[in-house]
């Protein structure tokens, strides 16, 4: 009897000391994998004229003074790109600069990351550079001197740029050339636009889904309304002034919204 006795006790002891060391370490818990509270969007900028695809150096255009063109450079600055929807919440792109080339596609598609997941139904952003970089000296990656948006000589950039040809043109070979820069004071072209989205339409950023907003970027516009531009009597302007303003209250209607992918 004492030997049963002996050896259930031993079972017992042995069957304790198994189940404890079989118990998880509080600190060795799995810690569930926190699900995303921010997704990414993507913004596509297709460069027209009116209805037309923008085609470089083969194909004519007409502007509203029925001037005949063709495109050989197309650059503009998108910045402080701002994201929001009526109920409050409000996405800001960190150091928002981007430099679309129409000659490089892959420019002009914008990749937004970070953005809290929700419904957006309104975006702002500015044509141009802020004043802060302009007084800050060349910059690195999108604003580098190297990408030809910068004047040395007046230490600020280039906000954006059109060159091309037009038989109206007066100028050396007929060249248009429109490089429209100027940061502060009368003649400041800096514009913030805000395309208006379809209606009942919103671009919904979800932890598995990345909407995109297309832009239709209509170069046309540059020329009409609220001043048609003849390009017998304006076809250069490469310093910051009137007919650069005049020019940028042109282009501040060249950005809307297409359709939206979600």
């Amino acid at each position: 009897m004492k030997n049963t006795f002996k050896l259930l006790s031993a079972l017992f002891i042995f069957g304790a000391i198994t189940f404890s060391s079989c118990k998880k370490d509080p600190d060795e818990v799995t810690t569930p994998t926190p699900l995303p509270n921010t997704g990414s969007l993507m913004l596509h900028f297709e460069n027209m004229v009116g209805d037309s695809a923008l085609v470089f150096n083969t194909k004519s255009y007409v502007n509203a003074n029925n001037d005949t063109f063709n495109i050989t450079t197309l650059k503009y600055y998108i910045s402080n790109i701002v994201l929001s929807n009526s109920s409050g919440l409000t996405y800001k792109e960190n150091y928002s600069y981007h430099l679309i080339d129409a000659s490089d596609t892959s420019t002009c598609e914008l990749n937004l990351t970070g953005v809290p997941l929700g419904n957006y139904n309104h975006i702002s952003f500015m044509i141009g550079v802020d004043s802060a970089k302009n007084v800050s000296g060349a910059q690195s990656g999108a604003l580098d001197p190297a990408n030809g948006m910068f004047w040395d000589w007046n230490s600020g950039y280039i906000m954006s740029k059109f060159e091309g040809v037009s038989p109206q043109s007066i100028a050396a070979n007929h060249v248009v050339l429109f490089h429209i820069g100027g940061f502060s004071g009368t003649n400041n072209v800096l514009k913030t636009v805000n395309p208006i989205f379809p209606s009942g339409v919103v671009a919904s950023v979800t932890a598995s889904v990345t909407p995109e907003i297309h832009f239709k970027a209509d170069l046309a516009e540059w020329f009409t309304a609220p001043a048609n531009t003849a390009f017998s009597v304006l076809n250069t302007i490469h310093m910051p002034g009137a007919n650069a303003k005049k020019i940028a209250d042109n282009y501040v209607d060249a950005f809307s919204i297409e359709h939206i992918h979600n």
